[in-house]
């Protein structure tokens, strides 16, 4: 049996702690974690795993001689991060949303003999692999939507939404600009329109624009789709208290501001779900056809601890590509785009899987060809 690979994992918060504990359960992989934190580290050398504190803003030390780099820290250190890999030759794979710096990561490829694989996660991540196969199974895609959400199961406050991931990301999703493809050009939308209602298995829904959630995907099906967009899915609601919040009390312009009021104003969650509603429209075999993906999944329990919906979906899809690389189903050196990862090969591998409901009996509707779920124009 060959040597478990050297991994570090940047970052021991909530999603650095469960692909730490994924990873070391696997038993494929040699996991440290590296944090300026050292309470939360911890908790890390508690699985069994290594931990190194970092002291200062250098993250040389937790790089160098690594097979790759799983990087959980906040967006605004990617860039940092992947740079650092690209100079010593260590694979790198994050979670960010961030638009900018997923392209200041993307110009460092010219130049790298290593993977540089951005946007790892749920969305962006997964859902980029699902819509470029819906779209795929199509001689003429026309429209492409991707809708996600990581929500409460049991809201009960006015926002009917409790805190499941970083507060900081979600604000950077509610106030960016949105890459979309529309009547066949790539552009931009402002977040927080294009609403929309839905329902799905009896619950009622909405959705509207988020930034990042596409990751490369509109560079990808430019020209070969008409219209191509993601909007996250909370409950009824949500959407006007938001416009209330950024616009008309001018928040969008005071986000540490609103980063505080929702840390201190919105509980944390243990109990969410995670809905994924992708679907493309298009000609197949001269005829008009609808292909869908929907799925709902819940958090789990792993080796006695206990993980929530986003802590599993975000770690797991970080962990596939990995697992991916190494098996050598995708590209061995630069830039990556998720959309690259065939989806059967992703719901095939072990980590992957969590996705696929039908194989671990979570509860889903599978693709199901023809539009069994249509989303609302």
């Amino acid at each position: 049996m060959s040597s478990p690979l050297p991994v570090t994992i940047l970052g021991a918060g909530k999603i650095g702690f469960a692909i730490a504990l994924i990873l070391h359960e696997s038993g494929s992989y040699a996991v440290r974690v590296a944090d300026r934190d050292a309470a939360a580290l911890e908790k890390i050398r508690s699985l069994g795993c290594k931990a190194l504190l970092l002291e200062d803003a250098s993250l040389t030390p937790a790089i160098e001689g690594q097979y790759a780099v799983l990087n959980a820290l906040p967006f605004q250190y990617a860039f940092e991060a992947a740079r650092e890999c690209a100079r010593q030759g260590v694979h790198y794979f994050d979670l960010t949303e961030d638009v900018a710096n997923t392209q200041a990561i993307r110009a460092l490829s010219d130049r790298s003999n290593i993977v540089l694989m951005p946007q790892c996660g749920l969305a962006p991540g997964f859902i980029g692999i699902a819509g470029h196969d819906l779209a795929g199974r199509m001689d003429q895609a026309l429209d492409v939507k991707m809708r996600v959400g990581a929500l409460p199961r049991f809201p009960t406050n006015g926002l009917r939404y409790n805190l499941t991931w970083s507060t900081a990301g979600l604000i950077n999703e509610y106030c960016n600009p949105c890459e979309a493809i529309v009547e066949g050009q790539k552009t931009s939308l402002q977040a927080l329109e294009g609403h929309e209602t839905f329902v799905l298995d009896g619950i009622e829904y909405e959705a509207f624009n988020t930034s990042g959630g596409l990751g490369t995907l509109p560079d990808t099906l430019l020209g070969k789709a008409r219209n191509v967009d993601y909007k996250s899915i909370r409950y009824p609601g949500h959407c006007q208290i938001l416009k209330l919040l950024l616009d008309d009390l001018r928040l969008r312009e005071r986000r540490e501001l609103l980063i505080d009021l929702f840390d201190h104003a919105l509980p944390a969650t243990q109990q969410d779900v995670i809905v994924i509603l992708a679907s493309a429209t298009g000609y197949k075999n001269n005829t008009l056809t609808q292909s869908t993906y929907t799925a709902n999944i819940l958090g789990q329990t792993v080796a006695g601890h206990p993980l929530t919906a986003i802590q599993l979906t975000t770690a797991c899809g970080i962990c596939t590509v990995l697992d991916l690389l190494v098996e050598q189903r995708i590209g061995a050196r630069g830039f990556i785009g998720q959309e690259s990862v065939a989806l059967d090969d992703f719901l095939a591998n072990r980590f992957g899987k969590v996705f696929d409901g039908k194989r671990i009996g979570l509860v889903e509707k599978a693709r199901n060809e023809a539009g069994a779920h249509a989303l609302a124009a």
